[in-house]
């Protein structure tokens, strides 16, 4: 489980592929790799991997066919910085949101807005998403609890605003036009979405 909390953005150092399997290795500050061990569960770019190794402050993750086809992982380059969170643990502060670290879908970057200490940028998703995306509600993208400022279910776009302390511990400050991230729905709102469907249906 987590948070949407992320604690910082750390720089990709390796990449290795292979047919069906990505392995790349993450280097974490000492101080967010202590106590980390080998199995443990990472959120990356809202993508929940396991730990597989465990060197000094360098971490190791597989990612399979399905993950690479199905988020920004299979776009990584070594240098890039991914967003992270570890796993939460009973008695944390839930600041943000609970997640899984299942990524619904991604969605791209159609505009950015920025003005001083502000920055609002409207993502765009597959129209079947937007029946989750409420104006105010809950929503991930790349890893990060985010509120929903306005969405816009006939043209499939929502926007986000930014507060400057985000911009510095994520990649968002890093991200413009074209860029995609990935989306991971808010799981409450769609399972009273999808009951109340249900229930019309019958």
């Amino acid at each position: 489980m987590f948070t949407g909390i992320i604690k910082g953005k750390f720089p990709v150092v390796s990449i290795t592929d292979r047919e069906g399997l990505r392995s790349f290795v993450v280097q974490f500050s000492p101080e967010y790799v202590e106590g980390l061990s080998t199995g443990a569960s990472v959120a990356i770019d809202g993508v929940c991997f396991t730990a597989t190794k465990i060197e000094a402050d360098h971490v190791s993750f597989d990612a399979m066919e399905e993950t690479l086809r199905k988020t920004t992982i299979g776009t990584l380059k070594e240098g890039d910085n991914v967003n992270i969170e570890r796993s939460a643990r009973m008695g944390d502060e839930i600041g943000g949101h609970v997640m899984s670290g299942h990524v619904s879908a991604m969605a791209e970057i159609v505009a950015v807005n920025e003005s001083e200490n502000n920055k609002a940028v409207t993502f765009k998703v597959d129209p079947p998403w937007m029946k989750y995306i409420f104006s105010k509600g809950f929503i991930s993208l790349d890893g990060a609890s985010l509120t929903v400022v306005d969405a816009d279910k006939s043209n499939g776009t929502f926007q986000v605003w930014f507060i400057p302390e985000t911009l510095k511990l994520t990649k968002f400050g890093e991200k413009g036009i074209g860029d995609c991230v990935n989306l991971e729905i808010d799981p409450q709102s769609q399972v009273i979405v999808e009951t109340i469907e249900t229930i019309l249906k019958k």
